[in-house]
């Protein structure tokens, strides 16, 4: 199998992947433990798929019992700048890295089917590829190929990457000889702990996911909770924080596919521009974008909360005309940017005008505790 472990490693490398690295599937019972103290403590927050996939999730044999060998992959999506140094403009939203061109979802899941495809006929094997969205747990299966470690802040590092990729992985049929395991290189280092806005890590290598930023801006559908939301800066949509500031990204380059790398539009979008946008124009900036999932009141809930932390009073007309939107999840959010950037005078002369012909009661709790 090491002819065909090579073929594997040139074909992935002709799709824009790194050299592969691969694990025999078998069951885990430290991982299997881990997801359900993650689960049985609620740090999952809003993401019930997690609980209802946790059996499938917990071995990759519940999922493909038939499968014998993972290849694992990684797609760097690494920008050409520093994403640390757009949190600085706070007239401007901050998009993470991964979101700001196409779908990874569709771009790199296509290049797995090509991979797999062409694995299927070569070896004469089945193959099931995977990005993300199957109850596959890619980042322990990723340790175990030698691919990369957990860090402290729980995604994947690679020595020769750093952080900035995504994994692919693809299921087989086929026995091949699989890989060391990845140590841990973290040492004392714990730059991504104490960068973290929300303090999102009860202690190195745990996540509570209920206090993340990328969860709360892209995973959570309801009203972020007040204390987070002027940790939350100007960022938009998901956060690059714990990522930017590990050492070993001084290894990671800028991805090598050009629909990864960020578009100008996205790159550092004035808030003034993201306030005016109705379904209609999300849909059309956000065209082919991971950020089209999360829906235009969510990311407008996340825009306002960055327009009410940038001081700037100019965007006071624009966050004032959202008052009267058809969403309470927009019309709250704009309620709370407004009692942070106008006068105690102005917003209470507001408050006594609008709050009491105010249906949703959510909404006139912001009005009340503003």
């Amino acid at each position: 199998m090491s002819g065909l472990r090579q073929e594997i490693g040139q074909k992935a490398q002709a799709e824009g992947f790194s050299t592969p690295r691969f694990a025999r599937l078998a069951h885990d019972l430290e991982q299997q433990a881990r997801l359900r103290a993650f689960i049985a403590e609620g740090r999952h927050g809003d993401m019930a798929w997690m609980a209802e996939t946790e059996e499938r999730r917990g071995s990759p044999l519940s999922l493909w019992p038939e499968a014998k060998s993972a290849i694992v992959l990684a797609h760097s999506y690494g920008q050409e700048f520093d994403p640390l140094e757009r949190l600085q403009d706070k007239q401007s939203g901050v998009i993470a890295s991964y979101a700001l061109n196409r779908d990874y979802h569709l771009l790199v899941k296509g290049k797995l089917k090509r991979l797999g495809q062409w694995l299927s006929h070569r070896a004469k094997t089945k193959v099931k590829v995977f990005l993300d969205t199957a109850p596959v747990m890619e980042k322990p299966l990723a340790q175990k190929a030698g691919l990369g470690w957990q860090g402290k802040h729980t995604n994947l590092v690679s020595r020769e990457l750093g952080s900035w990729f995504f994994i692919g992985t693809i299921f087989t049929t086929a026995e091949i000889e699989p890989d060391a395991p990845e140590q841990d290189h973290c040492g004392s280092c714990r730059a991504c702990l104490d960068i973290c806005p929300t303090a999102a890590f009860p202690a190195p290598y745990q996540l509570d996911a209920r206090r993340c930023i990328s969860y709360l801006t892209i995973e959570h559908e309801g009203h972020i909770a007040p204390e987070f939301r002027v940790a939350m800066g100007n960022r938009i949509y998901g956060c690059d924080d714990c990522l930017a500031v590990c050492p070993w990204n001084k290894f990671a380059a800028a991805a090598s596919d050009a629909r990864l790398l960020a578009r100008d539009a996205l790159t550092s979008p004035p808030l003034s521009q993201l306030l005016e946008l109705d379904d209609a124009a999300f849909r059309a900036l956000f065209t082919a974008s991971p950020v089209k999932r999360s829906g235009r009141n969510r990311f407008l809930r996340n825009v306002l909360i960055a327009a009410g932390n940038s001081g700037d009073t100019a965007l006071v007309p624009k966050v004032t005309a959202l008052l009267s939107d058809p969403s309470p999840l927009v019309r709250a959010m704009a309620v709370w940017a407004l009692s942070r950037l106008t006068a105690k005078p102005e917003f209470a002369a507001l408050r006594n005008d609008l709050m009491n012909s105010e249906a949703d009661m959510d909404v006139r709790r912001e009005w009340e505790t503003a």
